[in-house]
């Protein structure tokens, strides 16, 4: 089959920003992705880093102990681009246009994706994470079918923002939140505070609980009623739970927060044992507890949810740095924040309101 691109697809080396070995980061040459008949190129704008980056960089990520990964790795599976060239077969997308991508690209063959349950496919790459190549580079290749165009009306800046923010619309969807809810959020980082000025507009009221003080006070910002200590949230008092922090600990205290019939909605992934569960406390009080594995199938609506201003990136950033300063924001995203949980990495200048 050809592989003739439209739109001038460069060919050589480019710089990109890999993971080498665990605690480095260096920038390297690699080649730029050839041309598919159904892909698309594309020049990232903003990259997000997160806390699954951090743990890439440790060496701690699931991703490397079970092999799905290997070093050196090109990382960044939270971005926004412009597109740069498009392979032959592309409809719909052009040269110009500005994209966010899906992180998790399923095959839509094996019998999960047939089933509509493509989240769980079971031939899945994610990018920046484990089968592709990572947004932080000067070009990303990408399937058209994963990828979302993007309005005028949206910055770059809040379109970075997007891949978390599926993930939290998709939770709110999957447990019903509605008017009628009272709503706690356990942890403020970046997918627990978009939780909270989501919930802010769907819910009856929306707590933040976390221990981070100046996380707690962003919250506030970001429209919760109170900002609570694990300690100060009384239990059975929820509706509904947000679990946004992945602590073990949190994950259990968000049970007791749930109220009799209430439903505990986890994002966060804890990878330690939780000392001191009694499932039979779901049974006795018809708590309903539900895994949210990413939001693939709500990118549309994300979107829209932070052109309507419903959410809001800019209270989240801590930082944009160039590339040349990968490692410098990954100290700041582990060390250096007080208070915005998010740090950018800028590659090409884009859209900034």
């Amino acid at each position: 089959m050809s592989t003739k691109a439209t739109g001038a697809w460069p060919e050589g080396s480019m710089t990109a920003v890999a993971i080498t070995a665990p605690g480095r980061i260096e920038l390297t040459r690699i080649p730029i992705p050839g041309p598919r008949p159904d892909e698309v190129l594309i020049r990232p704008s903003y990259v997000g880093l997160c806390g699954t980056d951090l743990e890439l960089l440790h060496g701690t990520a699931a991703y490397l102990r079970d092999g799905r990964a290997s070093l050196p790795l090109v990382f960044g599976h939270e971005w926004c681009g412009q597109v740069a060239a498009v392979g032959e077969d592309v409809r719909g997308i052009s040269v110009g246009n500005r994209v966010v991508g899906q992180t998790m690209v399923p095959c839509g063959l094996c019998r999960m994706c047939q089933r509509g349950q493509r989240a769980h496919c079971k031939q899945l790459v994610e990018v920046g994470l484990y089968g592709l190549q990572g947004a932080a580079a000067e070009y990303i290749r990408m399937p058209m079918r994963s990828l979302t165009a993007l309005p005028e009306a949206l910055s770059d800046v809040n379109a970075a923002f997007i891949e978390p923010a599926v993930t939290v619309v998709g939770g709110f969807d999957k447990a019903g939140c509605g008017l009628e809810d009272e709503v706690a959020v356990v942890g403020t980082g970046t997918i627990g505070l978009l939780a909270v000025q989501l919930a802010s507009r769907m819910a009856r009221h929306v707590d933040a609980i976390g221990i981070d003080e100046a996380g707690l006070k962003l919250a506030a910002a970001c429209g919760a009623r109170r900002t609570l200590r694990p300690e100060q949230a009384r239990r059975e008092a929820y509706s509904l739970v947000i679990e946004a922090s992945g602590s073990s600990r949190a994950f259990l205290r968000g049970v007791e927060l749930a109220a009799t019939g209430g439903r505990v909605a986890v994002v966060g992934v804890a990878n330690e044992p939780v000392s001191g569960f009694v499932p039979g406390e779901l049974v006795l009080r018809g708590v309903d507890l539900l895994g949210i594995r990413h939001g693939l199938d709500y990118y549309d609506r994300t979107i829209q949810l932070f052109v309507d201003g419903v959410l809001d990136a800019k209270p989240l950033i801590a930082g944009v740095l160039p590339p040349g300063q990968a490692a410098h924001a990954f100290e700041l995203l582990e060390h250096g924040r007080s208070g915005p949980p998010k740090v950018l990495l800028r590659f090409n200048e884009g859209r900034t309101s």
